[in-house]
């Protein structure tokens, strides 16, 4: 019902607001506002994805929880997309999911509402013991023949190097 709503007052707050400002700057202005946000946008984007990508592969070069960097990944990301469409409202949602201080909230509150029931890092080797019963879904069958070399094994191969020939 939400994602609902959004789509049916998110346009419909855009329209108002196109219409509000329109009226007061003119339309090329409006026009212009909206390009001019979208390139500036696209730039800051760029440039915190950067850093949220830093802060993430930190994490995982140091084995700590990848969550927060991600999710700030995801709200840049989701901000590249609201910037890109044209609109006041979207623009300015964009535009504060773009400020660090703002993504944390975003991510503390979230957070308080998602419940994590398993969390593991990595996934290890495994090993089977070898005083254990053979399991044979692990069995493969197969057949195979013997291939005898056909040239005499004293000569090396010309893939090998072999000793020196004199």
């Amino acid at each position: 019902m939400y994602l609902f709503l959004a789509f049916l007052l998110v346009p419909i707050i855009e329209i108002a607001l196109f219409i509000q400002v329109g009226g007061l700057i003119g339309l090329w202005p409006t026009l212009a506002i909206v390009v001019l946000t979208a390139v500036l946008g696209t730039a800051l984007v760029r440039t915190q994805g950067r850093m949220a990508l830093a802060n993430l592969q930190r994490s995982f070069a140091e084995l700590d929880d990848p969550t927060e960097p991600l999710a700030h990944g995801a709200m840049i990301l989701l901000s590249g997309v609201l910037l890109l469409t044209p609109g006041f409202f979207t623009d300015a949602v964009g535009f504060a999911l773009l400020v660090p201080g703002i993504r944390v909230t975003v991510f503390r509150y979230l957070k308080s509402k998602a419940t994590i029931t398993h969390f593991q890092m990595g996934g290890g080797a495994q090993f089977r013991d070898s005083s254990a019963p053979f399991d044979h879904g692990d069995v493969i069958d197969g057949e195979f023949s013997e291939v005898r070399p056909r040239k005499n094994p004293e000569t090396p191969s010309k893939w090998v190097e072999g000793p020196p020939r004199h």
